[in-house]
């Protein structure tokens, strides 16, 4: 592996980051032999890295007999072509490891048509004569255009079956529309799990919902979206939502792929952002996730940041925590628990803050409509009388709306 410190200023100190293409490459299931680094003043064009260290790392690859070079900078199509060419070996720069983790990862049908996509058109501007295996995808009279290289038609073929994932993705995109349309009817508030990846998403999802959703301690250890309701204690019931890992250097096709995805958070009404306290790089991470929140349209989401695996650390460092805009901190352990309880009561305040106070009264054969409010608000007071049932309830707006429909008027929002 080869990390580069560049003249312009870095987020992340360097052996932290070549410590993270480590796991990044165990990951991927890569033996990592070595780790070097070069500082540079000014990138070379052709290989990035300068002469001497091209002349150095082709040495240990002999030496170790390795059989890929991984790059912690992304390469253009010349300097990847450039370096095989020298090392004699595959080279693999920080997108392309990413995305095949992603490959390894999804799931779903959608994850894959997602990560195929991205792969797809990170490949693209780097086709040469050696792809030629892609003549395979098709074949038969009247494939081949006119004066055609193979190039052309490898470079053709890719065109096409881009063209045809992306509309594969917009009709799935339409289902995942018209599902979250059906959601948005049934008016309960969806809080979205963030973070940077490994930070502890999945396990808190598992530990609120019993969602049984995978957990390892690895890096994009889950990538398709769980989504699991959840009753909190004042009684509200809300979606949850297990998001995708973000990392440094995330590759822009990622984000572009995983837009319908990613969508999920944005659309949140309050975001859980988890932070991995064990992390010393976790005022990084911390801002990562807000460089990519924003990226998606999710910046100004309401956020509760959460400090996670409290029990692996001794020291809360709270003043630095508090340098972030966020509605809320609230420290945890999604292993042992601590905390989760306050996390919890913090959502359900924050949610309240958007809701209003519904007065309304019911006639006994409305029954069903109380019923309703039971389980998509929360009820306040319920008391029966000679003219009905007066039931106070903090519900959405949403739901105050259908209320109001519903009792032909009869009952009225009152201020809070």
């Amino acid at each position: 592996m080869v990390g580069i410190e560049l003249p312009r200023n870095q987020q992340v100190p360097l052996a932290y980051s070549l410590e993270e293409l480590e796991r990044l490459a165990e990951t991927a299931g890569a033996a990592v032999l070595e780790k070097q680094h070069q500082q540079i003043k000014s990138i070379t064009p052709a290989t990035l890295i300068g002469r001497g260290k091209v002349d150095e790392i082709q040495a240990k690859v002999k030496e170790l007999h390795a059989d890929v070079v991984i790059l912690d900078e992304d390469l253009t199509p010349a300097q990847q072509r450039n370096l095989e060419n020298a090392f004699n070996v595959r080279v693999v720069d920080r997108s392309q490891l990413i995305l095949d983790i992603f490959a390894q990862r999804a799931r779903s049908n959608e994850g894959k048509l997602q990560v195929e996509l991205a792969q797809l058109e990170y490949l693209l501007p780097r086709l040469t004569r050696q792809w030629t295996h892609l003549s395979r995808l098709g074949g038969g009279i009247g494939t081949r255009g006119p004066g055609e290289t193979q190039l052309e038609i490898d470079r053709r073929r890719v065109r096409e079956r881009i063209g045809h994932l992306k509309q594969r993705l917009r009709t799935v995109e339409r289902t995942r529309t018209l599902q979250r349309k059906e959601r948005d009817e049934v008016p309960f508030a969806t809080v979205a799990l963030v973070g940077y990846t490994n930070a502890g998403k999945s396990t808190l999802m598992n530990a609120l919902t019993a969602a049984g959703v995978f957990v390892e301690d690895k890096l994009f250890a889950t990538l398709d979206p769980t989504t699991r309701a959840l009753r909190l204690p004042n009684g509200d019931k809300i979606m949850l939502v297990d998001t995708v890992g973000f990392i440094n250097k995330i590759p822009h096709s990622l984000i572009e792929a995983f837009k319908s995805t990613l969508e999920e958070v944005s659309k949140a009404d309050l975001l859980l952002h988890l932070v991995d306290l064990t992390s010393p790089q976790f005022e990084e991470h911390i801002e990562v996730v807000q460089r990519v929140l924003s990226e998606i349209g999710a910046g100004d989401v309401a956020t509760i940041l959460v400090p996670n695996k409290i029990d692996a650390v001794e020291d809360m460092p709270l003043a630095l925590l508090k340098n972030h805009e966020v509605s809320e901190i609230c420290p945890i352990s999604a292993l042992t628990g601590q905390g989760i309880d306050r996390l919890l009561a913090a959502v359900g305040a924050i949610l309240d803050e958007r809701k209003e106070r519904f007065q309304g009264i019911f006639s006994q054969a409305q029954g069903a409509l109380i019923a309703m409010l039971r389980e998509r608000g929360r009820i306040v007071q319920e008391v029966y009388q000679e003219d009905g049932v007066h039931v106070t309830a903090m519900v959405t707006p949403k739901l105050a709306g259908q209320m109001r429909k519903l009792l032909n008027g009869v009952a009225a929002p009152v201020e809070h």
